[in-house]
């Protein structure tokens, strides 16, 4: 059982409270992503007030609100009282951080602009996400999740959900996350840049450029497929229209289900791992068959088809309890349970980390979800408190509001730079997760160098045209190549451990030890080190040594079965049962939005996280984010458990949408998709529709008729959108503030490289050794005085020598190194 916390219980562990122990943050914020950001933050011990109005927040509504509100305190104030609105200057005086979710015009009225604040709160750091961001063509467009899935692709990429190439709705919360984590990362990074000046700043995050964070390397694969149209065959969708293989991934990424009905995520992605695979499945003597040649590029779907089956039946040979005794008999065989969000909490590894708790709730009783995000020295970061009952502490806080507000004499000219300026990272670690959470810092200002194996970090090579599957992850650093394999690649590491102030490493659990690159080995080079482990599952535990693919840790989170709704047995039907093998693929295996980038989102906040407790004089030791711990929670608005919960909206077959009022409907030309779930939100979607015909029927006169009545008002909007075109329909209904794009048909991250994006400021103008002038996604935050770093890649070892002779190596020693291939 996971240890229980007392609602009584002291806020940390330790006598200080947290890493942001005395930071106070207000908390404006009524959406997912704001409740996420400044959930972190209490986590991590900040005293949040949640500000909410006298009905109560739309958070509440959230089956998973107890885990969203967690540790925060709660004031009711009507923003309409003067009284009330001289409250909220007083907390805001006396604020570290705020935090909002709002469009532009609103946050405009409520006085949370750049000049504004730092006119009546110098040193407040302030954080604005928004749907859309705050310029652009679609600034004042209202921000929900499927809005911005539509318009940027992803609800495209992932359209094999369901059959044909239509676009699918999905239920995992991917730009809210990723939203909430950049304000997160805006937030700190500010924090740190008001330890030099003095001053706070507006920070910004949105909803669209946080969803380009996830896709490892897709980005500059369709990149290379626009500028270079003949370097390659594009891969194409996983399965072709009548549900064949496309490509050969399918048998690395085998899902498929054991003899008594459980699902494994199979991830043997390297060669050697792929031979072991076969011989496990005792496939490799059918192989030597010429039917097969060419294996695994089969020439013809039929062929691909049989293979695909061949070896799903080969794992329904064996139970869940025999395919775990060939895992532990055979390390280069691993699967991965797929699980609910609500199951994802009992894995054997988040159990072994003490990654779930039980709250007791004097109203809900016991209440279940997961621990902090990072947890140090082997634990949460923070003893959980549980969510405040509305308005709890409104009493405490108008006093504390009306106190005298801290001096803000330390106020100094704030400087312009990126906020990271001067923080340099050293990066131990491969692909994508770890390294992108470092690419994020480069972003903002961080220098980060890069240590990469001789032959170039693996996702180098991901992709068939050379240097395209690593350019996202490796924009903004500086890159050694070094064998840390032989005493002098080893040597090298510590003169760079001597220089820097955090080092990231990534490797599988007891790997770091084992290469002399472990916490304490650093440390005793460089006390005043920041170490922070990012690993797929954990530094030690059952599951800390085994391989972390995005697609496994979306199986183990539940991220895939909460997008593919495949939930219960397997069916016995064999052809259903090949449509659910599809659906669990392209619920956890899509480059644009799975679990790589979450955790990626996760170790920035990390990093930051360590620095700034570094800054503030507090030592943290045994940092960890993993990816698993990330990913669940990304969902804990789905995994947060407790006796009666609500249950969250549920997609339907076809993958549209939750209900009528929020989902896709065809229009004369392609897809559009329809946002309007609010009851305020009813008249204007049936004033801009025009003559309201059907619509004004008594069924449809309130919002409980119409949930009672959704299929047919689902019927009725199918019929009046199919007259018109998307664009038409989203002009006209985005005039009228209704919640309307036309939905993008074409792969996410070739779109939000495209002019539209590119105009609207989602995309920047880099320029790389290797793909000269390009565009880059543009950093996830937007800064009112500092500025950011948006640079392209590097090659293999483009740094090794200046950053060899920045150690005192002269061009002789450089030159033997490099002959002996200690260096490249």
């Amino acid at each position: 059982m996971p240890d229980r916390i007392d609602r009584d219980d002291d806020l940390g562990e330790g006598p200080d409270g947290g890493p942001l122990h005395g930071i106070v943050v207000v908390d404006l914020s009524t959406t997912l992503p704001g409740a996420q950001a400044t959930q972190f933050l209490a986590d991590a011990g900040a005293d949040v007030i949640l500000v909410e109005p006298p009905e109560g927040s739309r958070l509440r509504a959230n089956p998973g609100w107890p885990g969203l509100l967690r540790g925060k305190r709660s004031i009711t104030l009507d923003l309409r009282e003067d009284a009330d609105r001289a409250t909220l200057d007083g907390l805001l005086a006396r604020a570290d951080v705020a935090v909002a979710t709002m469009r532009p015009a609103a946050a405009a009225r409520l006085g949370f602009t750049a000049e504004e604040l730092a006119a009546r709160y110098p040193r407040l750091v302030a954080a604005l996400i928004t749907g859309w961001g705050t310029r652009g063509p679609w600034a004042d467009r209202k921000g929900y999740e499927a809005l911005i899935l539509a318009k940027s692709g992803v609800l495209h990429s992932k359209h094999q959900l369901t059959t044909g190439p239509d676009p699918a709705y999905v239920t995992t919360p991917y730009a809210s996350f990723a939203a909430a984590q950049a304000a997160v990362h805006g937030i700190l990074a500010a924090l740190l840049e008001r330890e030099e000046s003095g001053l706070g700043q507006l920070v910004e995050s949105d909803l669209v450029t946080g969803v380009g964070a996830y896709d490892p390397y897709n980005w500059f694969y369709e990149l290379v497929l626009g500028r270079y149209p003949d370097a390659f065959q594009p891969m194409g969708a996983a399965f072709d229209q009548q549900g064949r293989p496309q490509t050969k991934l399918l048998y690395a990424l085998l899902i498929a289900a054991t003899a008594d009905g459980t699902w494994l995520q199979f991830a043997q992605t390297a060669p050697r791992l792929m031979q072991a695979w076969l011989a496990e499945l005792d496939l490799s003597a059918e192989l030597t068959d010429p039917k097969w040649d060419g294996f695994p590029l089969l020439p013809t779907p039929e062929l691909r088809f049989e293979w695909w089956n061949k070896m799903i039946s080969k794992v329904g040979e064996r139970t869940l309890k025999e395919w775990e005794e060939s895992f532990a008999r055979n390390p280069d065989v691993f699967g991965e349970q797929f699980r609910t969000p609500d199951e994802a909490l009992d894995h054997p590894q988040l159990v072994h980390e003490g990654r779930r708790i039980v709250v007791d709730d004097p109203d809900l009783g016991p209440v279940r979800q997961p621990s902090t995000l990072v947890h140090a020295a082997g634990r949460p970061l923070t003893r959980i408190r549980r969510a405040p009952r509305l308005g709890e502490h409104s009493r405490e806080l108008r006093t504390f509001a009306h106190g005298a507000a801290p001096s803000n004499s330390t106020a100094q000219q704030g400087r312009c730079g990126p906020p990271l300026t001067g923080v340099t990272v050293l990066e131990l670690g491969a692909m994508y997760a770890g390294p992108y959470g470092a690419t994020l810092l480069a972003d903002l200002g961080a220098r980060v160098i890069k240590v990469e194996p001789i032959d170039g970090d693996l996702i180098r090579t991901i992709m068939a045209f050379p240097e395209a599957g690593g350019a996202k992850v490796l924009q903004g650093k500086e890159s050694i190549a070094v064998d840390l394999r032989s005493p002098e690649g080893l040597e090298i590491l510590r003169e760079l451990v001597g220089q820097v102030d955090v080092v990231l490493q990534c490797y599988r659990a007891g790997v770091a030890a084992r290469m002399g690159v472990d916490e304490a080995s650093l440390k005793a080079i460089n006390p005043d080190l920041v170490y922070v482990n990012a690993p797929g599952y954990g530094i030690d535990g059952p599951y800390g040594s085994k391989p972390a693919y995005a697609p496994s840790i979306g199986a183990a989170s539940g991220v895939s079965v909460t997008d593919a709704q495949v939930v219960g047995n397997p069916t016995e039907d064999r052809n259903k049962l090949l449509d659910q093998a599809r659906k669990l693929y392209a619920g956890g295996t899509v480059p644009a939005v799975q679990s790589d980038g979450m955790a990626a989102l996760g170790v920035a906040s990390a990093l930051l996280l360590g620095i700034y407790a570094k800054r503030r004089g507090i030592e943290l030791t045994d940092v960890v984010a993993t990816m698993l711990g990330t990913s669940t929670q990304a969902l804990i608005a789905h995994n947060t458990s407790y006796e009666g919960r609500p249950a969250h909206p549920g997609v339907d077959p076809d993958f549209r949408g939750t209900s009528a009022l929020y989902r896709m409907y065809p229009a004369s030309d392609g897809w559009l998709f329809l946002a309007a779930p609010k009851e305020e939100e009813w008249a204007p979607l049936v004033a801009a529709l025009g003559d309201p015909g059907d619509l004004a029927e008594e069924r449809f006169a309130t919002s409980r008729a119409r949930a009672a009545d959704d299929d047919a008002l689902a019927d009725v909007l199918t019929k009046i959108f199919a007259t018109r075109t998307r664009a038409e329909w989203e002009a006209d209904l985005t005039a009228k503030d209704v919640g309307c794009v036309a939905v993008t048909q074409e792969p996410a991250e070739r779109h939000m490289q495209g002019d539209e994006f590119y105009t609207a400021g989602y995309a920047v103008d880099a320029v790389s050794p290797v793909f000269d002038a390009h565009r880059r996604l543009a950093p996830l935050n937007r800064f009112s005085r500092s500025t950011t770093k948006p640079e392209a890649g590097c090659t293999v070892g483009q740094h090794t020598d200046a950053l060899l002779r920045a150690l005192g190596y002269d061009e002789a020693r450089i030159a033997r190194l490099r002959d002996a291939r200690v260096v490249r």
